[in-house]
């Protein structure tokens, strides 16, 4: 095979057009070219109203036409998770099938492995019920939601896959989603995105396999504790939630994938003597627009209709020294509920596959500090988000309305929103500065202009925040050594709930990279 690189091809191309641009670049005809896959793909909208893609083609010739292009030889990596068969006295446990713990386990079901994973939400089919109720209903099951249960927090957002295509682990993460029916564009596209809807199915099918495999899977079971002899993991006790029965599982293999929001866990472990330190988060809201807004922002007044629901990324460093940045922006999406707790307002972004619904949203951000905790303790991060989740709860009526007002009424203009709003069950029109730091306020106000000036209608006075987003991150860290386990022995922090990763591809990422500093000592 040969590869071809930055090739300019209209909106709208066919692959019909995609062979014969390469016939021309490579001046032969046609039918010389047996086979064309496209490896990389984005979009150039620097010089508007002239956008195009820029394409990345690997190309298979016939064997003499391609001996005259020696210089552009491409060799294909099919890389997979793939690994010789060893066995192991005990199975190892991992807590949370979220990313981490979903491709852990999938590592450790192909080495031989057998895991037992232990999710105290709900599969898929279930999960998704238990969500649906939450927003019509405002019936909130604590242990499955949009944070917790089968496919972690990512699958009820965009299924955005930040991912570095020249990066082997990446790679293989996005061929292995490919695997099990994620759609093909993932593996060329520039910014990549599943979909919630085409997310659960490739949740499902990844699940199968680690069964099919000999691996164990335990729905609606909580992680309650666990036992250590010798300075080493000897076991854990589970609890059954549908019969609240309880069960000791032996193991010297403990992998804690247990995701941002595992706040019982994290007081599990500080009890235990884990070692934890305080890490940065970020705190905002979530601000939404009319798509067309962006999609003219970014494409131009006139845009070609067949463009993809534009996107954006901003960031601006202010005056007291903090940044605010845009984080998970959803095109075509939906703000959701996104509550672990009965009394706490918790929101987040997704969009479905085709990213087709009239508004877009992103978060607006601002870092927080340690320092701003007032606390040297270990859990102090957990408190200062849970405080103010409590706050946005009380201010939108403590029923679940999240707290809302325009652009315009927090910059101190009277000018209500225009925005067919997307947020499940409801608004509430309340002064969002009261339930959010003051830094946060401060600092939201100060960027909103700036942040409108770099992309017009983003934060026009008419669109809507919606408060409170807080859980883009862990704000804290389980302290791990270069063998990947904590101070106690067969105890493995993983993921972005370990503060290791931020988001699908790295946290699946770090999952792998345990399992295999674990395969690679036995």
């Amino acid at each position: 095979m040969i590869k071809l690189e930055q090739i300019k091809m209209n909106i709208g191309f066919s692959k019909d057009d995609l062979i014969k641009k390469c016939s021309e670049i490579l001046k032969i005809s046609q039918k010389e070219i047996k086979s064309i896959k496209i490896i990389k793909q984005a979009i150039d909208a620097r010089r508007k109203p002239k956008i195009f893609y820029v394409v990345n083609v690997a190309l298979k010739l016939n064997e003499n036409t391609e001996k005259r292009f020696k210089h552009l030889i491409y060799q294909e990596k099919n890389l997979r998770l793939e690994y010789a068969k060893k066995t192991i006295k005990l199975s190892p446990v991992i807590i949370g099938f979220g990313p981490s713990g979903m491709f852990a386990g999938l590592a450790f079901a192909r080495m031989g492995f057998k895991p037992i994973i232990i999710e105290q939400g709900n599969e898929i089919e279930q999960r998704e019920k238990d969500v649906q109720d939450f927003w019509k209903n405002r019936k909130l099951n604590k242990y499955s939601n949009v944070q917790f249960g089968e496919g972690g927090a990512g699958t009820f957002s965009d299924g955005k896959l930040n991912s570095n295509l020249d990066n082997d682990y990446c790679k293989m993460i996005i061929n292995e989603l490919c695997y099990f029916n994620a759609p093909e564009e993932i593996s060329y596209q520039s910014k990549p995105h599943i979909g919630s809807d085409k997310l659960k199915e490739v949740v499902k099918n990844l699940r199968n396999e680690i069964i099919l495999l000999g691996g164990t899977i335990k729905f609606a079971t909580k992680f309650e504790d666990f036992c250590v002899k010798n300075d080493k993991i000897d076991h854990i006790i589970v609890k059954n939630l549908k019969n609240n029965k309880t069960e000791k599982i032996k193991t010297d293999t403990l992998l804690l994938c247990v995701g941002h929001s595992a706040r019982d866990v994290f007081k599990l472990l500080y009890d235990k003597g884990v070692n934890l330190k305080q890490k940065p988060f970020a705190m905002g809201v979530r601000i939404e627009q009319r798509q067309e807004d962006i999609n003219k922002a970014q494409y131009g007044e006139n845009y070609d209709k067949r463009l993809p629901p534009a996107d954006y990324k901003l960031v601006t460093h202010l005056s007291n020294g903090r940044s605010v940045f845009t984080f998970c922006m959803c095109p075509g999406g939906n703000v959701v509920a996104s509550s672990s707790d009965e009394s706490e307002i918790v929101t987040n972004g997704m969009s479905y596959y085709a990213r087709n619904n009239e508004n877009a949203n992103s978060a607006v951000l601002v870092n927080i500090t340690p320092e701003d905790y007032n606390s040297s303790h270990p859990l102090a991060g957990v408190e200062y988000q849970a405080k103010y989740e409590k706050f946005a709860f009380i201010l939108g009526g403590s029923n679940f309305n999240a707290p809302a007002q325009s652009v315009g009424q927090f910059m101190g203009k009277n000018i209500e929103h225009n925005i067919n709003y997307s947020y499940r069950p409801n608004i509430t029109i309340a002064n969002i500065e009261k339930c959010l730091p003051s830094v946060v306020s401060s600092s939201l106000k100060e960027a909103l202009p700036i942040l409108n000036k770099k992309l017009k209608n983003f934060a026009k006075d008419e669109n809507l925040l919606i408060a409170i987003e807080s859980r883009s991150s862990c704000p804290l860290t389980i302290l791990r050594d270069e063998n990947f386990e904590c101070n106690i022995k067969g105890v493995y922090p993983v993921g972005e709930g370990a503060g290791y990763a931020g988001g699908i591809i790295s946290s699946a990422q770090d999952g792998i990279k345990v399992a295999e500093s674990i395969y690679n000592r036995v």
